[in-house]
């Protein structure tokens, strides 16, 4: 079991920046790969970035040269940074962790945060 706790959500202005961070616990070793997600009202959960434990990354088109995941294995913890906010950049932001990257991918994750949220204004 893993736990994980999202921090750094908050209100924002258009064009401005936030760093979310996710603190990782419990079986931590089981860990393989860690995606960030966004939950827009009445939208699905989509993932946005992913990262493994050897540093690749991929992510959606919408965030592509503005928002960039990372991750700190000392301190188990993955961050994404973003960059250059929208208003559509508003959601409930979610930090998951799974042993295979396929189910990050596809959003089975074993294991979610309860999530954080971020606001843009315009």
């Amino acid at each position: 079991q893993v736990q994980l706790v999202e921090s750094g959500g908050g209100l924002v202005q258009a064009g401005g920046s936030l760093t979310l961070s996710c603190a990782a616990s419990g079986s931590i070793f089981d860990i393989h790969a860690m995606g960030w997600y966004s939950q827009a009202p009445g939208k699905q959960r989509e993932l946005v970035a992913a990262i493994t434990s050897s540093g690749s990354t991929n992510y959606a088109d919408s965030v592509k040269g503005r928002f960039t995941i990372s991750r700190d294995n000392a301190k188990n913890t993955v961050y994404l940074q973003m960059n250059s906010l929208k208003p559509e950049d508003t959601a409930v932001y979610y930090c998951a962790a799974d042993r295979r990257l396929d189910r990050i991918v596809a959003s089975l994750p074993a294991n979610w945060g309860k999530g954080t949220l971020v606001t843009v204004s315009s």
